[in-house]
């Protein structure tokens, strides 16, 4: 019989002034707007990519649900995050599909267009495994990019969010509980206007189809400092 199994992404209305605020300047406040969705739209298509999944939006704040469902693609649910902080919100996802009916859950941010599909798939697979119980996508940053679990477990969320120890102490506490981690290769989040540096320099040597929206973003805005650094994106 086979499992079934959630990826959820979370995900935060875009408000101008509240999103990405770090990477304003070199982008206007409703230029950071722009480009989160864009992030937002192709963490979409990635998820799409993964076979034998479920794909869900955790969206927050609840007066938010009629934009999600209008970005939403097929085949896409949504739910609420519900929670006081980011820990509690994830939490409840996970423990909301692992207790309505899913084998394996895993949830995701949506700040890295760039992310290979496969390691979604691999997070899934380890899983598969009988001896491991959760599977953590580390971030250069220190927190982490996905958690995947088999069964709901509070207290790893009990942990100060948007630090530079999140996925340390997260390995600590599920060491505390005696479950057994697996860890996917690190990633990076575009936060600043370093790693946005880094983003254009990426997509350059990648095909077009990856981060279609976010590579088109960038093409139309044509930042300054993208031009005074000599970067730029093929032209296929």
């Amino acid at each position: 019989m086979s499992l079934k199994r959630a990826l959820v992404v979370v995900a935060k209305e875009p408000v101008a002034g509240q999103t990405k605020t770090r990477l304003s300047p070199p982008l206007a406040p409703e230029e950071a707007v722009a480009l989160y969705r864009c992030f937002l739209l192709d963490t979409l298509d990635l998820m799409a990519r993964v076979e034998g999944v479920d794909p869900l939006i955790a969206y927050t704040p609840h007066t938010a649900e009629g934009y999600f469902r209008r970005l939403a693609p097929d085949g896409f649910a949504l739910m609420p995050q519900v929670g006081a902080s980011l820990g509690q919100r994830l939490d409840h996802v996970l423990t909301r599909c692992l207790e309505g009916g899913y084998d394996q859950a895993a949830v995701m941010n949506s700040d890295g267009p760039t992310l290979p599909v496969e390691y979604l798939g691999q997070a899934f697979e380890y899983l598969d495994d009988p001896h491991v119980d959760v599977v953590l996508g580390p971030s250069e940053d220190g927190g982490y990019y996905l958690i995947a679990l088999k069964r709901p477990c509070a207290a790893l969320f009990d942990v100060e969010m948007s630090t530079p120890t999140v996925c340390q102490e997260t390995l600590a506490l599920a060491h505390s509980q005696g479950l057994r981690v697996v860890c996917l290769d690190s990633w990076y989040d575009i936060d600043t206007p370093e790693d946005l540096d880094r983003l254009i320099k990426e997509l350059s040597l990648l095909p077009s189809w990856v981060a279609v929206r976010t590579r088109r973003f960038l093409r139309r805005f044509d930042l300054a400092w993208k031009s005074s650094r000599g970067l730029g994106f093929p032209s296929r």
